[in-house]
């Protein structure tokens, strides 16, 4: 088992074994929040037709030369078309044919004059307006070709996607499996949400995170629970888990008091121990092993740190197994709007509000503190050996992904 490392070894080790979950197909209406299995490509040139970009006129942009309100030209309309429909009447010299936002453009047409600039006739019309060819002409491919690639693989499907696929005519789409996460909770003082509280206990709240955080990032949460501090039962809840689940995250445990069950757990599980350790602050006690193939995560107790940790190596994790790249961190810049008086020795992951390149810092980077997040939206990394920061100073920013 490796020690100490460094974040991006860690990431390395482990991301290195993953693979995305199995494709499934799905019906559009639940393909929101999915991620594509595979690119898609256009079927058809869309729109599938010339056509036309408001309501008036179909015509020939020759017959309009030198009309304006003085003399304007007058043409025969010899038909009338709403979206839906096709015209069989080719427009020759000197006609038009009344025609709808939408509608397909008659053969021979090359221009739409819009109803304003006519008289809005039936049976003739006068248009005040002279027009170029392919004035107000939308043509046949204009907002695609057939075979081009519209969607790629690995994309999460937003709602603009989904009216896209819908538009191509496809009532199902392939997307990876939600990656099946099941997170555990040690601790003997852990009650659950909603019971009464013992001396002693405080409620649970880094299994709610957690679950939660998996959900906004598009992963399936598998039913787990709370472990009391008995290394064989968390041992056996974890093999039982690691059967129908493509990561498995613990909290709690981790560090080297007389109550951190990790340390027994894991061989009586006959896990494969990965690394243990990470150059980060906080959370930086932990284990990353794997029992029969499934990963497990195993993460500090203190709330901020297993939120902190989860980011920094669950979500590369996840970006793998679901095959969605952009649920990799994204790293940008920004100036503090706050000071940071500490040093950091080792490298730090504060929580901090991301705003117009600003990054304002609560009050409290406590690991035990989830108060100071709840309205956080972003990490701010910084480098091992760093001094005290001031307002103003350059921060690389990890804003959490949604």
């Amino acid at each position: 088992m490796q020690t100490k490392l460094e974040l991006e070894e860690a990431v390395s080790l482990l991301t290195r074994d993953l693979s995305p979950t199995q494709e499934q197909t799905v019906p559009l209406d639940e393909a929101a929040g999915r991620v594509l299995a595979a690119d898609v490509a256009a079927p058809r040139d869309q729109p599938p037709f010339n056509r036309s970009p408001l309501d008036g006129y179909a015509l020939r942009a020759a017959d309009l030369a030198g009309a304006d309100d003085l003399r304007p030209a007058v043409l025969r309309v010899v038909d009338s078309l709403c979206a839906g429909q096709a015209s069989a009447v080719p427009v020759g010299p000197g006609q038009a044919v009344r025609i709808m936002t939408g509608a397909m453009l008659p053969q021979g047409c090359d221009a739409v004059v819009r109803q304003e600039d006519t008289d809005c006739g039936t049976e003739t019309v006068a248009v005040r307006r002279a027009l170029r060819p392919f004035d107000n002409f939308v043509p046949r491919g204009d907002d695609y070709r057939a075979g081009d690639v519209l969607l790629p693989a690995g994309l999460r499907l937003n709602a603009a996607a989904v009216g896209l696929l819908a538009s191509l005519g496809m009532a199902r789409v392939s997307v990876r499996r939600r990656p099946r996460v099941a997170v555990f909770a040690t601790g003997d003082e852990l009650a659950e949400p909603g019971a009464p509280l013992l001396p002693g206990q405080i409620y649970d709240a880094n299994r709610y995170l957690l679950r939660a955080r998996l959900l906004e990032l598009g992963a399936e949460p598998v039913a787990a629970g709370a472990c009391c501090d008995e290394p064989e039962a968390l041992a056996r809840a974890l093999a039982a888990a690691a059967a129908h689940c493509d990561l498995l995250i613990t909290t709690g445990g981790v560090s080297v008091g007389t109550k951190d069950i990790l340390h027994e757990a894991l061989p009586l599980l006959g896990a494969e121990q990965v690394f243990y350790q990470v150059r980060v602050k906080p959370g930086g006690h932990l284990f990353y092993s794997r029992c029969r193939g499934t990963p497990i995560l195993s993460l500090s107790g203190n709330p901020y740190a297993a939120a902190a940790t989860f980011e920094v190596l669950a979500g590369p994790a996840l970006a793998v197994l679901s095959g969605c790249p952009d649920l990799l961190p994204r790293l940008t810049r920004g100036r503090l709007a706050t000071p940071f008086p500490k040093a950091s020795p080792a490298r730090r992951f504060l929580r901090g509000v991301f705003s117009g390149g600003e990054v304002t810092l609560p009050d409290s980077q406590a690991s035990g503190s989830l108060a100071s997040l709840a309205l956080c939206n972003c990490l701010v990394d910084i480098p091992a050996g760093t001094g005290a920061l001031a307002v103003g100073d350059a921060v690389a920013v990890r804003p959490f992904r949604a």
